[in-house]
């Protein structure tokens, strides 16, 4: 029988940066509750609250979701897929970012804006936005010297020296 401590250590070892990302995360939003919004220094963790909820979602989503023709994208498997789950499959990345990024702005605009987490929330949405911006451009852009943009240009097409 497998050592219990051996598989939570393997679990924290293989999951570190989600687990680190969301243990950061929650801390922000600990630090936010007690804070006032008003102060530099609460208007900060209601800031850090939407950026590491945007590092989260982008370590965990990346990690299970994929996107079609993104170089960051891990590659799945075709075998016995059938038209439409191999469509929902080859966008599942966008079609999180988008699904989820509507909830928020339903979310936002059902708030005062100017509220303490109104502005946390609005925050958020400029994240998704931001993440769903960066997924299309990785799409068909490239950037030399990153290491994604070598593995599409050698893939795809003879690399340009620039």
């Amino acid at each position: 029988m497998p050592d219990k401590s051996s598989s939570q250590a393997s679990f924290i070892r293989r999951h570190s940066l989600g687990v680190a990302s969301v243990s950061i995360l929650t801390l922000w939003i600990l630090l936010y509750c007690v804070s006032n919004p008003s102060t530099h220094v609460g208007s900060f963790f209601g800031n850090a609250i939407a950026d590491w909820t945007g590092v989260v979602v982008t370590v965990l989503a990346t990690k299970y979701m994929y996107e079609k023709g993104s170089a960051e994208s891990r590659r799945p498997k075709d075998a016995g897929l059938s038209p439409l789950r191999k469509l929902l499959r080859d966008h599942s990345l966008s079609l999180f970012l988008v699904i989820t990024g509507i909830g928020w702005v339903v979310l936002y605009a059902s708030m005062n804006s100017e509220a303490k987490w109104g502005q946390v929330v609005g925050n958020i949405v400029s994240e998704w936005t931001q993440i769903f911006g960066m997924v299309l451009l990785t799409k068909r852009l490239i950037e030399p010297h990153s290491k994604e943009s070598a593995n599409t240009t050698q893939n795809n097409k003879p690399s340009q020296k620039i």
